[in-house]
């Protein structure tokens, strides 16, 4: 085959591949026609009961003693490059198999992590937020059940298929971490870039605190929005500094590198969902004893209020009926005339 036909089948193999890619309603953005709020038309599971991200509040929570902190392996040795791609919808970095969460009742495997977040005229950007309380922006590790399924394609639709941990990212001082990503966004600036960044330790992007998170079972943020995440969101936000929030919120493009127009990546991120009568379990109390303080002392005042209402009414009725009774005695009082009683000699001379 010569170089010319085999470049003109590659090219009929692309124009295939695209056309497929549209025929399944693959296409999708964060605004527009192909917006969030239309995501529901061409995947019907973004218009289902089971959708993430939530708000979190307090109301949904329910506090579970045997939750235990969340264990991870083989996060602080990765050795072999890793790759980042600019994917026209966010930045993703691949991570090999032998990560894995081993806290839950499955192995769930690493797959890969990306990023959700706003832009320099909204500085919220995070999906999950807490009480209405949205973060600057929030990082997700993918992992797939590797126990049941070969790899992240076979299990993204199963309902135990994935399980994804929600880290929030504030603003404070410089990471030097997320440095390891962030100072590579220049080399995938456009939709379909690819670069190999050296490995570093994964374990450092995660928050101090393990055991502190709030779970739930929700979907994928973007389409096709399979329900089928067990969510993990740690409660503690990891910080990094205004200027790396703003590489994130500047430097990529969601548009290839020749498209005429170039649409900047920011605000990539979904609006909460409802809930649907869901339950958020967490693994510590302090928030939940504070909630149902406050529902205490609410109802104690509700309670003392109703009370006293009723004392009070009870009261001025005794007073009126009292005070009713005593006229009454007086009206029947000045009615009656005394007569004295005859003696006994009066009455015997009558007879």
């Amino acid at each position: 085959m010569t170089r010319r036909c085999l470049a003109v089948l590659l090219q009929c193999l692309h124009v295939i591949a695209l056309t497929s890619a549209a025929s399944d309603g693959s296409k999708w953005t964060y605004t527009g026609l192909e917006g969030k709020y239309n995501w529901p038309k061409k995947h019907p599971y973004c218009g289902g009961v089971s959708q993430s991200p939530i708000d979190i509040r307090n109301e949904l929570l329910q506090y579970d003693p045997a939750l235990q902190p969340v264990e991870v392996r083989g996060y602080n040795n990765c050795t072999e490059p890793l790759t980042l791609i600019n994917n026209g919808h966010s930045v993703k970095m691949s991570l090999p198999s032998t990560m894995y969460i081993s806290s839950l009742p499955h192995r769930y495997s690493a797959a890969q992590l990306h990023l959700h977040w706003g832009s320099t005229d909204h500085l919220g950007g995070s999906e999950h937020t807490i009480n209405g309380k949205q973060y600057p922006a929030e990082m997700h590790i993918v992992h797939f059940n590797s126990d049941k399924y070969s790899n992240l394609s076979t299990a993204v639709d199963k309902a135990d298929g994935l399980a994804v941990m929600g880290v929030f990212i504030d603003v404070g001082a410089f990471n030097p971490v997320f440095d390891h990503i962030l100072s590579h966004l220049g080399s995938v600036r456009y939709r379909d870039q690819v670069v190999q960044i050296p490995a570093f330790n994964i374990f450092n992007l995660l928050p101090e605190r393990l055991d502190e998170f709030y779970r739930y079972d929700g979907s994928l943020t973007t389409p096709p929005c399979y329900p089928s995440v067990l969510w993990t969101v740690f409660r503690n936000p990891v910080r990094i500094s205004q200027e790396q929030l703003l590489s994130l919120q500047t430097v990529l493009y969601s548009t290839y590198v020749n498209e005429p127009i170039s649409l900047k990546m920011n605000q990539n991120y979904r609006h909460p969902q409802e809930t649907n009568e869901r339950h958020v379990v967490v693994s510590f109390r302090d928030e939940l004893t504070i909630l149902h303080w406050n529902l205490g002392v609410i109802l104690a005042i509700t309670l003392a209020a109703v009370l006293g209402a009723v004392l009070i009414v009870a009261l001025i009725v005794f007073m009126l009926i009292k005070k009713r009774s005593k006229k009454n005695n007086q009206d029947n009082g000045k009615g009656v005339i005394y007569k004295p009683a005859a003696s006994k000699e009066e009455d015997t001379s009558k007879v």
